[in-house]
């Protein structure tokens, strides 16, 4: 499986952006799939997941109101809006998929993508 992300970009504090995962190699409908991101000078942390069907949505609590994570199976795309952006916002932004159950921690992340850069001004 290749992830492909892409949306970022430079935007306003206040401002939105909308970031895709392009799966590509096999279909990632019956994987849960998630966002990480990396500030710099910090470790990479867990942003949001939801489940193969959509059904299930995971948040990390400093983004939950702002952020919305959503999968078009049929297009075998991921994607993550994110609202109210702030400057904290501002990381180099990871999708992820799980081909398996348990936690969203790093070590069960199956496949990574490149990353995304993600900045916010203020």
């Amino acid at each position: 499986v290749q992830l492909q992300a892409s949306g970022g970009g430079l935007v306003q504090a206040g401002g939105s952006l909308r970031l895709s995962c392009a799966a590509s190699g096999r279909t990632v409908s019956g994987y849960p799939m998630g966002w990480f991101r990396q500030a710099p000078g910090k470790e990479r942390e867990f942003v949001a997941a939801l489940s193969w069907s959509g059904g299930v949505t995971y948040y990390a609590d400093s983004v939950k109101g702002r952020f919305t994570i959503s999968r078009d199976n049929a297009k075998n795309t991921v994607y993550l809006q994110m609202n109210s952006l702030e400057p904290e916002d501002t990381a180099v932004y990871y999708c992820a998929a799980k081909a398996s159950g348990g936690s969203w921690s790093e070590s069960n992340v199956n496949y990574w993508g490149q990353g995304t850069q993600v900045t916010v001004s203020s």
